[in-house]
């Protein structure tokens, strides 16, 4: 098969076709690959849609030996109890397709090695840096980040984030803003239902803050709160609505932070005589995805995975050209009012059913 006239055929394509036809440096294009220094986006795209055009793959081999890259970078994703896995595979999914414009593939650690998992992988040469996900608020990885060369970036804080780059939520304001948003239809007793147990002895960094965030601006606006960790299956969250209602029967409002709880919760409250949002409001801390296809649809604040998974892997290239990058990314939360959040009902504020 030969390629069209004055145009080589794929096979026998070189930087320097590529180079001529984007009207750039043959460095330039090396550089884009390589991603060994900053090119203007512009130049870049010209140059990728060179590469498209001609058909041109590098040779993998030699570019790892030239660059002392490996081109791949690792997702070190602990699969533990608790765990949200579809709002998990948000994450890694946009790291993956993320990392493949920045010409680099994605090795997925699943195992929950700690820091043995950490030396492992910096000892193979195997990547060039590592992404790091469910963070503790008491890390044991993080002092050994702090030693290894391996260039790397955190998907969450924790306690001490000093010397480090991390890049998350804000879930603190996440939490306060629900507060906010509740305390201004009225509410004066409100609860979170927040993940489940084990994600909160384990020391989440995300399901902490949330709490805290919560519990500080009750205090702040005069919000009864009470904070309770909320299982995932239907009937754990009956159980858990159940003798919260008993105990609480003002409540008004819930926060929840548990997309699995989602749909129990709004089919459970009408069983316990509660509709959404006359008698009780809700409010979840959820991708958008949860909180459209709900019924009704969800008040809430979004958890943007899409953009935290982009910007950790726009983080880590930076770190492998050197650059300078800032120590904490906080993403600024977004409250979207829908259907399930109204003001208290005066009968409730009364006191009454």
């Amino acid at each position: 098969m030969t390629g069209s006239p004055g145009r080589p055929s794929p096979g026998q394509v070189t930087i320097a076709d590529v180079a001529r036809h984007a009207g750039v440096a043959a460095s330039t294009v090396s550089y884009v690959l390589s991603g060994k220094r900053a090119i203007s986006e512009l130049t870049r795209a010209r140059v990728l849609a060179s590469i498209r055009l001609l058909g041109y793959h590098p040779n993998a081999g030699a570019r790892a030996l030239a660059s002392r890259r490996a081109n791949v970078i690792a997702l070190v994703l602990p699969l533990r109890s608790g765990m949200q896995v579809p709002v998990v595979m948000q994450f890694a999914t946009a790291v993956v397709t993320t990392a493949r414009r920045y010409d680099h593939d994605v090795l997925l650690v699943t195992s929950d090695e700690g820091p043995a998992g950490l030396r492992r992988i910096a000892a193979s040469a195997l990547v060039d840096g590592v992404l790091l996900m469910d963070v503790e608020l008491d890390d044991a990885r993080v002092p050994l980040l702090r030693e290894l060369a391996l260039p790397s970036v955190l998907i969450g804080f924790p306690a001490e984030a000093t010397g480090l780059t991390c890049v998350d939520l804000d879930f603190h304001r996440a939490g306060a803003a629900c507060v906010a948003h509740l305390a201004g239809l009225g509410h004066r007793r409100v609860a979170l239902l927040g993940a489940p147990a084990a994600v909160y002895e384990r020391g989440t960094g995300f399901a902490h803050r949330t709490r805290s965030g919560v519990v500080e601006a009750a205090e702040l606006q005069g919000v009864q709160v009470v904070t309770l960790p909320c299982e995932e299956g239907a009937a754990d969250v009956r159980r858990t609505l159940t003798a919260l209602l008993a105990e609480h029967p003002d409540v008004s409002a819930l926060i929840v932070q548990n997309e699995a709880a989602v749909g129990p919760v709004l089919a459970t409250l009408p069983t316990l005589g509660r509709q959404v949002p006359r008698d009780v409001s809700v409010v979840a801390i959820c991708p958008d995805p949860f909180a459209e296809q709900s019924g009704p649809m969800l008040t809430s604040v979004p958890v943007p995975a899409e953009e935290i998974g982009r910007q950790a892997v726009a983080l880590l290239m930076s770190k492998l050209r050197d650059e300078q990058v800032p120590e904490a990314t906080l993403l600024q939360p977004r409250l979207t009012v829908r259907d399930s959040t109204a003001a208290t009902p005066a009968v409730h504020a009364a006191g009454g059913h």
